[in-house]
Parts: C-alpha cells; sequence; structure tokens
C-alpha cells in the first residue's frame, strides 16, 4: 500500500515511466531469452550464425548508449524515447515476420538501437521529473523493472507453447503499445538552444576523470546483479538437480525488490552520505556469493524433496542477499550519476556511463564464464562464487576511495525542469 502511495505523489509522467519500464522488461524477456532456442531449433542456424544475431544486437545497444543519450539531451528525452520504443517495435515484429539472415539482422540491429535509444533517455527524463526525489523514483523504477523481468519469461514460455511468431508479435505489440502512452502521457520539454557540438559534449563528459573513475568502479554492480541470470541459476540445478529451480532465483530476487526496494531506499537516504551506501550495498553484493561458495560442493541426486531444498537453500540466500545489495546500491547510483556534470549533459552522461560500464560488466562476465568452464574441469566448484566475491569487493573498495578522496558529488545539485 505505502509503495502505491508513494508512486501516486509523482507526476503523471514518471509514473508513465515506471509502468514503461515494467512493460519494457516484461516484452524484452519474453522474446529474447528465447531466441536462441529458435534461430537453431525452428530455423536451422549454425551456432556461428546465432552468435552473429545475438551479437549484433548486443553491439547495437551498447555502443550506441552514448548516441541515445545524447539525442536525449539536443532533441528532448521525449521524442527519443518515443522513437526507441517505436524502433523496438518494428525489431521484434521483424523477429517474428522473416526467417532469412538479412531480415534476422536487421531485427537485431533495430531491437539494439532501440535499447540505446530510450535507455539513457527514460533515465535522464526520470531524473529530471523526479528532481529532489530522484532516490525513491529510482527505487520504484527498480521494483518495476524486476517484476517485468519475471513476468516476461513467465509468459514468454506460455507463447512458447502456441508458436515463437506469437511470442514476438506480443513482445511487438507491447512495445506498440507504449509508443502510443508515451505519445499522449509524456509532456515535452523544450531543449533550448545548445552551443558547441555534440563531440564537445562527449569531450568533456569522457574528461570527467572521477566520473569515468566511478562507471569503471562500477563493473562489480554490473557483472553480480547479471548473475542472478546465469551463475545462481546454474548453482541452484546444480544443487537439486531440476531445472524448474533456476526459477526460484528470480522469483527471491522480485519478491525482495516488491516488499523491501522503497523501504530500503527511504530509511537510507535519511541516514549518511549515498555514497557510504554504494559501497555497503557492493560490499553485500560480494557477500552473497559466500554461502554459496561454501556449499558449492553440494549437487543434486535422487535424494528426496527435503534434501534438495536444503541443498538450494545456500544459493536462494545469495540470491536474496545479491538482491539486497542491489536495493541498497543502485537507486543512490542512478542519483550520483547526474550530478558529476551539468543538468544539460544528463543523457549523455547516462549514456556514457552504460557503455563504460557495460563493456567493463562485459569483461567480467567473460571471466566467471571462464571460471565456471575451469571449475567444471578442475572440480574446483568454489571458484566461480569467489570470483564474484572479490568482483564486488573491488568495486566497493574502488568506490570507497572515490569517496574518501572526496571524488563524489557531496549533494545533489538543485535544477530547475525545463519549461513546456
Amino acid at each position: 500500500m505505502r509503495t502505491w502511495q508513494e508512486i501516486r505523489r509523482f507526476p503523471l509522467a514518471v509514473q508513465l515511466l515506471l509502468v514503461n519500464q515494467f512493460g519494457v522488461n516484461t516484452g524484452f524477456y519474453l522474446l529474447i531469452p528465447y531466441l536462441a532456442t529458435h534461430l537453431t531449433e525452428d530455423l536451422g542456424m549454425s551456432a556461428a550464425l546465432v552468435g552473429m544475431v545475438l551479437g549484433v544486437r548486443t553491439l547495437s545497444q551498447q555502443g550506441l548508449f552514448v548516441v541515445g543519450g545524447s539525442a536525449a539531451d539536443r532533441l528532448g528525452a521525449r521524442g527519443v524515447i518515443i522513437a526507441g520504443c517505436a524502433l523496438r517495435t518494428v525489431g521484434f515484429a521483424l523477429f517474428a515476420l522473416g526467417d532469412g539472415l538479412a531480415v534476422l539482422l536487421s531485427a537485431s540491429v533495430l531491437s539494439g538501437f532501440a535499447g540505446a535509444l530510450f535507455n539513457p533517455a527514460v533515465r535522464a527524463y526520470l531524473a529530471q521529473e523526479a528532481e529532489g526525489r530522484r532516490a525513491e523514483a529510482f527505487a520504484l523504477f527498480n521494483v518495476f523493472a524486476a517484476t517485468g523481468a519475471l513476468a516476461g519469461p513467465l509468459l514468454g514460455s506460455a507463447l512458447l507453447l502456441v508458436d515463437f511468431r506469437t511470442s514476438a508479435l506480443t513482445a511487438a505489440g507491447i512495445f506498440a503499445v507504449l509508443t502510443v502512452a508515451q505519445v499522449m502521457v509524456l509532456p515535452a520539454r523544450t531543449t533550448g538552444p545548445r552551443a558547441g557540438t555534440v563531440s564537445a559534449d562527449w569531450r568533456e563528459v569522457l574528461g570527467n576523470r572521477a566520473f569515468l573513475a566511478f562507471a569503471l568502479a562500477m563493473v562489480g554492480m554490473f557483472t553480480l546483479e547479471s548473475q542472478l541470470y546465469l551463475l545462481l541459476p546454474d548453482g541452484a540445478r546444480r544443487a537439486t538437480g531440476w531445472d524448474g529451480s533456476a526459477g526460484l532465483v528470480l522469483l527471491v530476487g522480485t519478491v525482495a525488490h516488491l516488499s523491501l526496494q522503497l523501504r530500503v531506499t527511504r530509511a537510507l537516504k535519511r541516514r549518511g552520505h549515498r555514497g557510504l551506501w554504494v559501497v555497503a550495498g557492493l560490499a553485500l553484493m560480494a557477500l552473497a556469493f559466500l554461502p554459496p561458495a561454501l556449499a558449492s560442493g553440494a549437487s543434486g541426486g535422487p535424494d528426496g524433496v527435503v534434501d534438495g531444498a536444503l541443498r538450494v537453500l545456500p544459493v536462494l540466500t545469495g540470491a536474496l542477499l545479491l538482491s539486497l545489495g542491489v536495493m541498497v546500491a543502485q537507486p543512490f547510483v542512478m542519483e550520483l550519476i547526474p550530478d558529476f556534470g551539468r543538468a544539460g549533459l544528463t543523457g549523455t552522461y547516462f549514456g556514457v556511463f552504460y557503455v563504460v560500464s557495460g563493456v567493463a560488466a562485459a569483461v567480467g562476465n567473460t571471466v566467471v564464464g571462464w571460471a565456471m568452464d575451469t571449475a567444471g574441469h578442475s572440480g574446483a566448484a568454489w571458484l566461480p562464487w569467489a570470483c564474484c566475491a572479490l568482483f564486488g569487493l573491488a568495486s566497493a573498495l574502488a568506490v570507497a576511495r572515490l569517496r574518501r578522496t572526496g571524488a563524489l558529488p557531496a549533494s545533489p545539485k538543485s535544477a530547475v525542469p525545463a519549461t513546456a
């Protein structure tokens, strides 16, 4: 009830962006996790071609975030959000309607570039509209995002009982509805005349050494958060011998976000510097991988349900601690980013942040994947868990050093929203 009351206190535009994020994650996760299976089993594509299609989508998104951020600053976040959702509608529809490689690559480029457009634009718009209450807004943003990330795979698995095209068209339909809602509800904001060039904006952001150091320090947060979809589900399956146990990991995280996120953020905001809570959240994320590491020798077998539940308990404990760490750190991370620079570059700062930390997290995930493969060959089941714990600890120490040297913004900067 308190969560809904808090939502109602925000402007209608913020409320729509929250629902928008639920829809974005629902549409994304009902399609993308099943795309590789569709390409191999339904279309008979080789592993190399599947990797090309998936890689093009990721590259189109991760590599172009800064373009979407700059577009939000120069053209206005509203139009960029609408354009991004419209492009993803087309991209996902192409996945449903096309079987040729050229069509599938076009779909991947469009859907990836769409994410590069609306992801930084949404966050820039949210930061502007929720001025003074950014932490609470981003906390609610996390709640809706986590709920959509759980609802998407559940809906996708049900729609796959019909066929993949039904799933893809449903996802495209969700983005089409979101596009129409954004056109109708989001108020336009004038950006005003801009001095200088886009490249000058990029140089200004890339010249902010404190900001770049902060973005690199976030490698732990992004790498560890992604383990909710990789290492933790794999650990649950190995502990129980039941594929369905992987869904319990997502369920634990979603329930934790729904019940605790806003309370945690509001309580912490009243106590201490937000940089302190980023450090604490990263440390808690690192701690989350210790229970599974200590129990990593256990594996599923012919034992009963009770034995399986006991074996998976350390993994679920880790999922809960990881979700709590994300709840502590992420809203304050999102609140800090705009305060590293001037208000007119909020979108660019978000765009560069996601490029830098995304590339760093890709390297981190590669290391975790190597650790998982090495553990499978050597029997050192604790290795990937220890690797993740070290990533989290390193990030926590890096942010702590930035805070100690005064590199983090001291407090939210007041900004006057642009006139309609």
